[in-house]
């Protein structure tokens, strides 16, 4: 009878987040270390599939850099990161689409069409959904991208027939160039010009920490203010920095609420949206 109960509570505390998110779009930016098991990629898909099913509307944007690091070691290519950033030449560019379009992509939307047909399988270049331009930086990057604009009839037209996008972020120009943009900001575009209630970054980190190295110092609710003020601090680093970034930009342009959760956390998706505590780090206006 406890089991049952137990059960029930679960559900009835689920009960009013189910119908606050019920028709609303979120986006969900997947990579990280939560990428790397197939285990965690089902349990992911799950989630989105549930989410779906009852009345969500999930985007999916994902990124793939140590899987194309990888790949491009096999091919004998040359890694090589500046500030943060791969550089990419054309060979790169090439090994960058064929893991992120052709591998990885294609992963996710059969394993959320595990659970029905949900998913459809997108890049930027579709449809030019990512209007893409070269970005501008101190040393030459090749074709490292940045969007200049979301088309966003493409995903609205799947959305409102039933499916759920799953975009690899990779976009092109006019003339037809694919660029290698960063999937954080690629999730943060697609967020503020789909009017997203919110974004949720998957990664392999709990969350944003006051002191990352005392576990303790977890921030479950950050606002902007002080979320500035941990950058300007130096108290956010490395891989971190382009997730806040991106939620900073998404939240001021309107999306209601950014999320940082730990993707290797079984069913995190499920246990930040539909549960008084959550489990990761909540952005807001």
């Amino acid at each position: 009878m406890e089991q049952v109960d137990f059960r029930a509570k679960i559900l009835t505390e689920a009960l009013p987040y189910i119908k606050a998110y019920h028709g609303k779009t979120i986006v969900i930016k997947y990579g990280g270390g939560a990428m790397l098991s197939q285990k965690l990629q089902q349990s992911i898909a799950s989630d989105i599939a549930l989410m779906k099913y009852v009345g969500i509307s999930p985007v999916v944007v994902h990124g793939g850099g140590e899987e194309i690091s990888s790949f491009m070691k096999q091919l004998g290519l040359e890694v090589e990161f500046i500030d943060g950033l791969r550089k990419t030449d054309a060979q790169t560019m090439e090994a960058v689409k064929m893991v992120l379009v052709g591998k990885i992509n294609k992963q996710l939307v059969n394993m959320i069409n595990s659970h029905g047909n949900l998913a459809v399988g997108l890049s930027g270049d579709d449809g030019h959904l990512i209007l893409a331009r070269k970005k501008e930086t101190p040393v030459d990057l090749g074709f490292v991208g940045e969007v200049e604009k979301i088309n966003t009839k493409i995903a609205n037209d799947l959305i409102d027939n039933g499916f759920i996008p799953v975009i690899a972020s990779v976009g092109s120009d006019n003339q037809g160039q694919s660029y290698n943009i960063n999937a954080d900001t690629v999730a943060a575009a697609i967020a503020t010009s789909l009017k997203a209630n919110k974004l949720i970054f998957l990664t392999d980190v709990k969350g944003i920490y006051s002191d990352y190295h005392d576990k303790s110092s977890l921030l479950s609710k950050l606002n902007l203010k002080k979320c500035q003020q941990l950058l300007t601090n130096g108290q956010i680093e490395g891989g971190m920095i382009p997730k806040v970034e991106a939620s900073i930009v998404a939240v001021k342009a309107g999306v209601e609420k950014a999320h940082i959760l730990d993707g290797t956390t079984a069913h995190a998706l499920l246990l930040e949206i539909f549960t008084n505590e959550g489990v990761g780090t909540m952005i807001y206006s």
